[in-house]
Order: structure tokens, then C-alpha cells, then sequence
């Protein structure tokens, strides 16, 4: 009821201290889970990128590398009269000084060195598949041995070295051919075969100028490429660098 002379109340209106309390509050929790937020996903994402970093070199650390050369032996099919490739052997190691790798074979050498023979029960990891342009073979025969040193069991282990004998056809020995190695037959299941996984057809049988690949697929690590072309004329024994 009582004016100022310029017509204006004496009241004054402000913030108190509870209300500012409040807000301060309420600036304190938003920044405080804006930054947890950003703290867990920086850690997520470290954690992720930690985890990325070790599979890389765990799959580094179990893969394979080739060791010297190839060899390829030839031999001549008893039926059909064609010179081809019977078995390619190739060593290998572990690429750097890491894990090792299970080498365990499903075939062993055959007593006569005929062809290769299966191991009942064999739980072997490492798959080698061939390629070429007439056929896929996805899981063939094959043996090792272990040149040098050797602790005495299937695992490739740093400082070992690991000869792989690949089986694309039988062996057969004291039959008339046309090299030293004896006649080689087809893996077609019959009676006497080392096994069904190799070439299973003459018309399919690798022969000269032909490109063909053997895929060395280990229990983890990167896969193993063997690429070459045979040449044009076949020996007994080819080294193909």
C-alpha cells in the first residue's frame, strides 16, 4: 500500500542458495555420466582393440612357411599309359618362433613305400586340399616326417622342420612303367588302394605345362599356398622352385 514516489514496490525478487545448490547439482550428475560414459567406451574400445591385436598375433605366431623347395615325382598310370604327378613333398616351419602347430597325419607310409596308408582313428587337424583347372580335392592323403631335430611327436615346434609327403595317386611297385618309381593307379577305392581322397581319374591327372595348387590348412594360423606349374617335360624327380 505504500509507494515509492516513482510508483515502484520495495520487494526484491532473487536466486536463493537452495535453488543454486540444486542447479550445481544438476550440472555435477550430467557431467559426471557423460564422462563415465566416455571413460567405458574408451576402455571398451581399448579392450577391443587389445583383443584384435592378439588374435593377429596368435594367427601369426600358429601359421606355416615353406622351406626350400618343392619336389614333385612322376610316374606313369597303369591303365591309360599317362605320365603324371604321383606325390609332391615339401617342408615347412612355423613362420615365427611362436606356438606349435599339430602336424598329427592321417596316413603313415605304407611298410613297402607303395602308397600311403591309413591311420585308424588318426584325429588329424591340418586339412591339404589340391586345385587345379579340371578338379578339387578337399581333403588328401598325406605323411611327415621329421628331418633334424625332432622331439618325437606330431608338433611342429620352433626350431623343428616338417616334411609333408602329399598323395595325389597309389603307388605300385613291380609293375612295368616307364621310370623307376613302378606304375602309380588311381585312388578310386578299389582293393589295394592307399586311400579315396586323390586323383580319381586318368583324365584328371596333372601332365605337362599344368598349374595346380596344395592348400596346407593348420588348425588356426593363416592357410599355406603352394603354387606352381609343372614343366613341360616331365622327369622322374622335379624340383619346382
Amino acid at each position: 500500500m505504500f509507494k515509492t514516489s516513482r510508483g515502484q514496490d520495495n520487494g526484491q525478487r532473487g536466486i536463493t542458495g537452495l535453488e543454486t545448490a540444486i542447479i550445481l547439482i544438476a550440472f555435477v550428475v550430467v557431467a559426471s555420466v557423460f564422462a563415465f560414459t566416455v571413460l567405458s567406451t574408451g576402455i571398451f574400445a581399448s579392450e577391443r582393440s587389445k583383443e584384435t591385436v592378439f588374435a593377429g598375433l596368435d594367427e601369426v605366431r600358429s601359421s606355416l612357411e615353406p622351406r626350400g623347395s618343392v619336389i614333385a615325382y612322376k610316374g606313369r598310370y597303369t591303365s591309360g599309359n599317362t605320365d603324371s604327378i604321383y606325390k609332391v613333398v615339401f617342408t615347412v616351419s612355423n613362420a615365427v618362433q611362436g606356438e606349435s602347430i599339430n602336424l598329427t597325419p592321417p596316413y603313415n607310409v605304407g611298410g613297402s613305400g607303395d602308397d600311403p596308408d591309413l591311420i585308424s582313428g588318426a584325429q588329424y587337424r591340418t586339412i591339404i586340399s589340391y586345385t587345379d583347372e579340371n578338379q578339387y580335392i578337399a581333403d588328401l592323403p598325406w605323411s611327415i616326417t621329421f628331418p633334424g631335430y625332432d622331439n618325437s611327436d606330431n608338433l611342429l615346434d620352433p626350431g623343428e622342420k616338417a616334411e609333408i609327403t602329399v598323395w595325389l595317386a597309389d603307388r605300385v611297385t613291380g609293375v612295368a612303367a616307364a621310370t623307376t618309381a613302378g606304375g602309380i593307379d588311381i585312388m578310386d577305392g578299389s582293393s589295394g588302394d592307399g586311400g579315396e581322397a586323390g586323383i580319381t581319374s586318368t583324365s584328371t591327372a596333372p601332365g605337362v605345362n599344368d598349374k595346380w595348387t596344395i592348400e596346407v590348412k593348420p588348425e588356426s594360423g593363416a592357410s599355406l599356398n603352394i603354387q606352381r606349374t609343372l614343366p613341360g617335360r616331365l622327369d622322374t624327380i622335379m624340383d619346382l622352385r
